[in-house]
This record gives C-alpha cells, sequence and structure tokens, in this order.
C-alpha cells in the first residue's frame, strides 16, 4: 500500500539552506555531541559535490520504488529526497530516470540507505546522489511505500522537514527545531578552528592548543 502525508509545514528558506551548506559535516557531528550523522558507508557517488536541503522523507518496500516515483513528482526546489530502503543492497531503488526527473523538480540532494544504479549517469547529474551501495539489478514498482513520515536513514532519525547536509565525509542531519541555535554555534566552532590553524602555523603544538593530558595524566 501507498501512503503519502501531505506537508503541513512552510518550506525552510533558500537563504537557510545556503547558510547551512557552508557548514561541514564534521562540525555538524562536532556541535551534535560527535553523532547526527549517518553510517560511513553511505557516500557521494561524486566526491566533491554536496548540498543542504530540506527533508523530503520516504520508505520503501524492499526492492521496489513506486513511492519514490511519487515523491519525485511532488518535490520542489530545495528539497532533498531521503530514502529508507532499509539497507537493502542486491536491488536498486533509484537510477537515471528519478535522477532526470528530481534535478528537472529542483531537488538538491538524494540519499538512500540502500542501492542505486545506472551510476555513470548518477556521477554527471547536477543532483548530488548518496548511496550505500550500487548494483544493476532493479526494482518492483508495485508494492508501495511511505512519503512523508518520521524514517531512518544510515541508522539516523529524519524527520520529514529537517535540514539534510551533504559533502565528501558523509550526510549530517539537522532537525528542523534546533536548526537556528545549531547554526550559530556551528558558525562559533569554524571561527574557533581557524584560529587553531593560525596557532599550529605558527608552530604551537595541538597538544598545548587543547592542554591534553600527558602520560601521567590518563587513566
Amino acid at each position: 500500500m501507498l501512503r503519502i502525508i501531505e506537508p503541513k509545514i512552510p518550506h525552510i528558506e533558500a537563504g537557510v539552506l545556503t547558510a547551512w551548506r557552508a557548514i561541514p559535516t564534521s562540525i555538524i557531528s562536532d556541535e551534535r555531541n560527535r553523532g547526527g550523522t549517518m553510517a560511513a558507508a553511505i557516500k557521494s557517488v561524486a566526491p566533491g559535490f554536496g548540498f543542504a536541503g530540506e527533508a523530503l522523507t520516504v520508505k520503501t518496500m524492499v526492492a521496489d520504488n513506486l513511492a519514490l516515483h511519487h515523491a519525485a513528482a511532488m518535490a520542489w526546489p530545495g528539497a532533498a529526497i531521503i530514502i529508507d530502503a532499509g539497507g537493502h543492497l542486491d536491488h536498486a531503488v533509484w537510477g537515471e530516470l528519478l535522477q532526470l526527473t528530481a534535478a528537472k523538480r529542483g531537488v538538491v540532494g538524494v540519499v538512500i540507505d540502500g542501492s542505486a544504479r545506472d551510476l555513470d549517469d548518477l556521477r554527471r547529474s547536477p543532483v548530488p546522489m548518496f548511496c550505500r551501495g550500487i548494483v544493476p539489478a532493479g526494482p518492483h514498482k508495485a508494492w508501495g511505500g511511505e512519503i512523508n513520515v518520521a524514517i531512518q536513514c544510515g541508522g539516523c532519525p529524519v524527520a520529514p522537514g529537517d535540514i539534510i547536509v551533504g559533502d565528501d565525509d558523509g550526510v549530517a542531519v539537522v532537525p528542523r527545531d534546533i536548526q537556528a541555535d545549531l547554526l550559530v554555534r556551528c558558525k562559533a566552532r569554524l571561527d574557533s578552528e581557524q584560529a587553531v590553524r593560525e596557532q599550529i602555523e605558527a608552530g604551537v603544538t595541538t597538544v598545548d592548543i587543547f592542554k591534553l593530558p600527558g602520560p601521567d595524566e590518563t587513566k
């Protein structure tokens, strides 16, 4: 059965997404106490391309992508399609045609806890694609799924409307209700790290900068 929940919150403004695009996923993870990031296996198919977008969440049935065709059709500029395919690797649920549809709809990123195919086309696409695996076997289009529901992706909770950031390190999730405060803290951490770089360039070691414990001070 296919279940589609209509969104009840306004879309995130483009300027907010632009601000998040400048924040590395590593900084987000640090400010979320080393959390809020997806599994290491979920990586970009084309390094050097990142994104920040508003989550359009999809939960698929195993080896079926009916819900993804409907999700791509209802996507909006600035959306990031985040797919809980259950980590199933043996059948791709996304490929060239859905990627082309997503690009035409203004989607800024696609993340799959599962597999995709048509790798050459995905790498040439302007839409960054992150997934767990690549496999030639395709999906069915009949069993259903859910759109705009709370999901997991790479072991990380994702709710509709969350901000999703992807870069070469992986994918981070920013819950919508904490994004404003978290953005301030992330910018402050970036400034702090720049100060650390300047000290390193001046010859100071990270042991001294961070006042790290020595052999006699560790347990």
